[in-house]
């Protein structure tokens, strides 16, 4: 039976990291991803930060779906901006490694699930922007009240979208730990807000499935986008 679970790659920080007698440069990834996914009914394969985007597109060309995890802030300079002071030091071979992964999965129709900083890499890759700050750009500071804790407040999603489909409503209570956010979807299609404007969800109407979220679905007892991405990726597989 577990050779019929999908392959599914997940995007992962590149920091550096304390253990034992090490404090070294290191891959590192919060364990509810990857517990979500192998709960769904995934093979998790962890794909770490790297330069070279032949390799990337190595590894994502044996995979059955993808997740571009959440983290620290996308270099400003990929969407033509001027860094604002609040914005995180780059970790540029990890903005490269999630282009690249995002641009094979595209080009090989794979199924997408972009979480928080994931959704906003798909929207840079796809030619759009980001607000650097919501509190300093009048939205307040309901998406991230503390560092290292999670927010709550509503979400509405348009009337037949996936992201409305899948949750079965078209308004939620979604977590919340961001200061930035989507401004240009490029390409994309914005299928949810929350309350005060911001960018919850992006979509490809085109493609079967391919989908960002501002929060993280990973922290939250409900398992339904995991599940949905695993049907997409056992559906591709079984095609």
């Amino acid at each position: 039976m577990s050779a019929m679970r999908p392959v599914i790659g997940i995007s992962c920080y590149g920091e550096q990291a304390r253990w034992g007698a090490w404090d070294v440069p290191a891959v590192v990834l919060h364990r509810a991803y990857v517990d979500k996914l192998e709960r769904s009914g995934a093979a998790v394969v962890v794909l770490p930060p790297v330069w070279d985007s032949a390799s990337v597109d190595a590894a994502v060309a044996r995979l059955d779906a993808v997740v571009i995890a959440g983290g620290a802030d996308i270099d400003p300079a990929y969407y033509a901006a001027t860094p604002h002071e609040t914005t995180d030091v780059p970790r540029t071979d990890r903005d490269a490694t999630e282009r690249a992964i995002y641009r094979s999965a595209r080009e090989r129709s794979l199924p997408v699930l972009g979480i928080c900083r994931g959704m906003q890499m798909m929207a840079v890759a796809s030619g759009g922007s980001l607000i650097q700050d919501l509190p300093t750009a009048g939205y307040g500071s309901v998406h991230r009240e503390q560092l290292g804790a999670y927010s709550e407040h509503k979400a509405s999603f348009t009337p037949g979208s996936l992201v409305a489909s899948i949750l079965d409503t078209t308004e939620a209570v979604v977590n919340s730990s961001h200061h930035q956010a989507v401004a240009d979807a490029g390409s994309l299609t914005v299928t949810g807000y929350a309350e005060d404007g911001t960018i919850e969800t992006l979509e490809d109407p085109s493609a079967p499935f391919v989908l960002g979220v501002q929060w993280h679905p990973e922290q939250m007892d409900d398992s339904r986008l995991f599940d949905a991405l695993v049907r997409a990726a056992v559906s591709l597989r079984s095609a």
